[in-house]
C-alpha cells in the first residue's frame, strides 16, 4: 500500500463513512441548534444591555461593565464548566445543551454589548440632538436615530465575533453534549479509525461556510458608503 493510499484509508475510508455519516449528521444538528440559539440570545441580550448602559445611569452601567469584563476575560470553556458541575451544587442543575447555551449566550452577550455600545458612542452627539428638538424623547431618538446608525457601523466586527463565538459550540464535548465533535470522536474511538473526525470537519465547514458567506453579504450591504 502506497503513501496515498494509507493516507486516503486513514482519513477518507469510505467503509467507516458509510457506517458513521448518520452519528454526525445528529450532531449537526445539535450544532445547529445551539449555534441559533447561541446567537439569537447573545446579541438581543449585548443589544439590551448597550441601551441600558446609554441610559448613563451608574446603577446601570457600572453592573454591566463588570459583567463585561468578566465574561470577556473569561474562557469559555471555563464558564460551561461552572453552569454544568457547579450549579448543581447549589440546586440549579441543568442539562449539557441548556449549559453549552447559557454559557455561550453570556459571552457573546459581552462582546456584542462592548461591539454596540462602541457603535452609540461612534454616533456624533448632533444627530440626538437634532432628534430631540423634534419633540422625540430620549427612548424614541435611540430606537429610531441613534440605534439604527450604530448597528449600521458595528455589523462588521459584531458578525465576526458572533462566528467565533459560536464556533464554540464543540467545547459542549466536555460536558457530553451530542453535537459534532462528540460524536466524532466517539465513532473514531469504535471505529480505531480517525475518518469520522473528517466527517465532523466537513460536518463544520457545511455549518458555518453558508453562515461566514451571509455574514460578509450583509457587511457589504450595510457597509457606509462615501
Amino acid at each position: 500500500m502506497s503513501g496515498f493510499e494509507r493516507f486516503v484509508f486513514t482519513f477518507f475510508n469510505a467503509d467507516i463513512a458509510l457506517q458513521y455519516w448518520p452519528d454526525i449528521l445528529k450532531g449537526m444538528g445539535i450544532t445547529a441548534s445551539v449555534g441559533i440559539a447561541v446567537s439569537v440570545t447573545g446579541v438581543v441580550l449585548g443589544l439590551a444591555l448597550a441601551v441600558l448602559r446609554a441610559v448613563r445611569r451608574p446603577w446601570l452601567s457600572v453592573p454591566i461593565v463588570i459583567f463585561a469584563d468578566v465574561m470577556r476575560s473569561l474562557p469559555p470553556l471555563v464558564v460551561i464548566i461552572i453552569f454544568f458541575f457547579a450549579f448543581p451544587l447549589i440546586d440549579l442543575p441543568m442539562s449539557s445543551f441548556t449549559a453549552v447555551w447559557l454559557s455561550l449566550s453570556l459571552v457573546l452577550a459581552a462582546f456584542a454589548e462592548e461591539c454596540i455600545w462602541g457603535g452609540i458612542q461612534a454616533v456624533p452627539p448632533g444627530q440626538a440632538e437634532a432628534a430631540r428638538s423634534t419633540g422625540l424623547s430620549w427612548w424614541q431618538t435611540m430606537l429610531w436615530v441613534t440605534l439604527p446608525q450604530a448597528l449600521r457601523m458595528v455589523v462588521p466586527p459584531l458578525t465576526n465575533r458572533v462566528i467565533s463565538i459560536t464556533k464554540n459550540t464543540a467545547l459542549g464535548s466536555v460536558v457530553a453534549l451530542n453535537e459534532i465533535l462528540n460524536n466524532a470522536q466517539s465513532a473514531s474511538s469504535n471505529a480505531g479509525n480517525p475518518t469520522p473526525l473528517t466527517l465532523g470537519a466537513l460536518a463544520y465547514l457545511a455549518i458555518f461556510i453558508p453562515v461566514i458567506l451571509l455574514a460578509r453579504r450583509i457587511e457589504t450591504r450595510w457597509h457606509w458608503r462615501t
